[in-house]
């Protein structure tokens, strides 16, 4: 019964399959609204997304992670959470795709390993149990990359966040010292990154590690040199520095670069002075991390206690133990 149920469920997989080959779907209402909208705001037709270059991917995980995109678009499903972690941590959406798709096709090859352990020992178990098995691991496979990048990219945030606060007293300074926002922009993020020297921000727009996606060299600090290459690639572009941090705060989910963007836009259209402002909220971003940091310990604290408890039990149930049973007579 059950190998004709698989048996059926199987063939009519194909059949579906077949049919969705012959006849594609047509883009849904969402991804062509999208489409509209890009037009309307002169972005013309949307380019597609390509894999970043230091990836070392094969030209089949590049297709298969180009076409899963597209069905995503065409769905409209933006997984923006999702893209925002992979930007942080310079790394594709259609990499992740690609890799979440054969980490899940992976598992199932568990179903014919275990059938032939099972087979090989000589143990009459049932088809059902190696089946399952395999479903549970692709789906723990699948669910794989979304761990480790929401993990990866949490503490990539927190140390962004770092680095935006001493940024945002650098501005600060600059601002006193009476230059404009944009110098005190640049000012600031090339005394935040060593490596790097205010004559070679002009022409450091395109290729710089921290853009693309590449690790940070050496000595440098790596926030501070993705927030560089932001405002370098807003003369490139066209558009002012706080748009192109605001843009970056939109890229990587860091609500702190939207707050600046939008403060340091009043600066530059109402000739608002924010100088207190970006002081307080540097502040304020310090206490906070104080106070994420004395959560953390004292949670280590209190797991700490816990484990010497456990420990003062078990040693008193090891002394007692004698005793109880000379008592009891055993």
């Amino acid at each position: 019964m059950i190998l004709t149920v698989l048996c059926g469920a199987v063939l009519g997989l194909g059949l579906f399959l077949l049919l969705r080959a012959l006849f594609p779907p047509r883009p849904g209402l969402t991804a062509r609204l999208a489409a509209l909208d890009q037009a309307r705001d002169g972005e013309g037709v949307p380019r597609a997304p390509l894999i970043a270059p230091e990836e070392d991917v094969s030209e089949f995980r590049r297709m298969l992670g180009l076409r899963l995109a597209r069905f995503y678009a065409a769905r409209g499903w933006e997984a923006r959470s999702v893209k925002a972690d992979l930007a942080l941590l310079g790394k594709s959406f259609e990499g992740f795709l690609a890799t979440k798709l054969l980490l899940g096709v992976s598992g199932l090859l568990a179903f014919p390993l275990l059938v032939g352990w099972l087979a090989l020992m000589g143990w009459g178990v049932s088809v059902q149990v190696p089946l399952w098995s395999a479903l549970v691991v692709c789906v723990i496979f699948f669910l794989l990359p979304d761990v480790q990048i929401r993990r990866d990219a949490a503490v990539r945030r927190r140390d962004f966040r770092h680095a935006v606060g001493a940024f945002l007293d650098l501005v600060s300074m600059n601002l006193a010292g009476g230059r404009g926002v944009p110098e005190a922009l640049m000012m600031a993020v090339a005394v935040g990154s060593p490596v790097t020297t205010p004559g070679a921000l002009n022409g450091s727009a395109v290729n710089g590690a921290a853009g693309n996606g590449a690790g940070p060299a050496p000595g440098s600090n790596w926030a501070m040199e993705r927030i560089r290459e932001a405002l370098a690639n807003a003369r490139i572009v066209g558009i002012t520095p706080w748009q192109a941090l605001g843009q970056l705060g939109d890229e990587i989910n860091v609500d702190e670069l939207r707050d600046l963007s939008a403060a340091l836009g009043l600066v530059a259209d109402d000739g608002a002075k924010v100088r207190a402002s970006l002081t307080a909220r540097a502040a304020t971003l310090r206490r906070r991390e104080l106070a994420e940091v004395e959560g953390k310990a004292g949670e280590r604290s209190q797991s700490m206690l816990v484990a010497q408890l456990l420990l003062c039990a078990g040693f008193v149930i090891f002394l007692s133990f004698p005793a109880a049973m000379k008592m009891l007579g055993a």
